[in-house]
Order: structure tokens, then C-alpha cells, then sequence
């Protein structure tokens, strides 16, 4: 009878190690499995958080850019008004201007540089596009003017300034556009005066 329990026991302990060996070798490879499932969800975080930092600092930036966009925008009516009552004075008067009435116009012209100034200094820059070839992306055509002596296309009058701010448009410029002359070199919407 000794004998009989001793067999079983030696062919039992072969076969738990079998079972527990494939066991093992299971539990591995579903950790193995686990491992670069939460490799990959790290990585993906890690990814997410890299994307959400850059696109936060890029509002930052925006945002410090055109945070004074209502401002500007109100301001340029100021720029306007200077602009105007100084083109409202006959040019004869304007020649034999002196004393009060000279230091006024000079006080007005100086008002208004030091608005453009201090305008430019936040990011608002003013468009000079006379001459310039016609961009819809900075400008409004008001009118078509007949002139062959410009290219076709050309800003040939500025009705109304415009500005940017940053790389947006703060106020299209309000220009008069010759028609009627030679094709004028296409230059992809891409405007110097900007």
C-alpha cells in the first residue's frame, strides 16, 4: 500500500508543475499585454498634454496679440478724425498759416502721429496701398478708375486708410482701382505694404 500513494504523488506533482508552469507563462504574457496597453495610453497622454501646451500657448499668444482688437477698432476713429480736419483746411490757408492757427494744425498732425505711434507699438500697423497692387484680402474696392497709366489692378486711391493687427485685418483700406490699363504683374495676394 505504500507503494501505490508514493506513485501517486510522484505523477501528481509532475503535472501541477506542468499546470502551473503554463500558468506562469500565461499570467506573463498578459502582463506583457497589460504593459503595452499602458505604454501606449501613457504615450497617448503624454502626446495630449504636449498637444494641449502648444495650443495653449498659442492662445496665450493670440490673445495677448488681439486682446486690444475692440480697442483699436475704436481708436481708429480718432486716427480718422485727426486725419480729416487736417485734409478740411484749404491748402492756401494751410501755406500761410501762423501763429495760433499754425501751432493747431501742427498740434492736430502731432496728435495724430503720436496715435499711429503708440497704435503701432501695441501691433497695429496703418496699410499704405496707393500704388499698390490690388489685394482683396487687405483691401475694399470702392470704385474703378480709367487710368492707362498704371497697371490694371492697381490702387491708384485711398479712400479710407486700413489697418492690421498681427497678421489679421483690423480694417480693410477703402481704395479706388484703375482699370483699363496693362496687365499688372500677378503677385499671388502677396502685398508688399503689408
Amino acid at each position: 500500500m505504500t507503494d501505490k500513494p508514493s506513485t501517486d504523488t510522484e505523477s501528481a506533482a509532475p503535472a501541477s508543475n506542468e499546470k502551473s508552469e503554463a500558468d506562469i507563462l500565461a499570467l506573463i504574457e498578459a502582463l506583457n499585454v497589460e504593459n503595452a496597453s499602458l505604454k501606449d495610453k501613457a504615450l497617448r497622454t503624454m502626446a495630449d498634454m504636449e498637444n494641449l501646451r502648444r495650443r495653449t500657448e498659442k492662445e496665450v499668444a493670440d490673445a495677448r496679440i488681439y486682446a486690444v482688437t475692440a480697442f483699436a477698432r475704436d481708436m481708429l476713429s480718432v486716427a480718422d478724425n485727426a486725419r480729416r480736419g487736417i485734409e478740411s483746411i484749404p491748402a492756401d490757408a494751410l501755406a500761410t498759416a501762423d501763429g495760433p492757427f499754425k501751432a493747431l494744425v501742427e498740434g492736430v498732425e502731432l496728435i495724430e502721429r503720436d496715435l499711429l505711434k503708440t497704435l503701432e507699438r501695441h501691433g497695429i500697423k496703418k496699410l499704405e496701398p496707393h500704388g499698390a497692387k490690388f489685394d482683396p484680402n487687405l483691401h475694399q474696392a470702392m470704385f474703378e478708375v480709367d487710368d492707362a497709366s498704371v497697371p490694371s489692378g492697381t490702387v491708384t486711391q485711398v479712400v479710407q486708410a486700413g489697418f492690421v493687427i498681427g497678421d489679421r485685418v483690423l480694417r480693410p483700406a477703402l481704395v479706388g482701382v484703375a482699370k483699363g490699363g496693362p496687365k499688372g504683374p500677378t503677385t499671388g495676394g502677396v502685398n508688399a505694404t503689408a
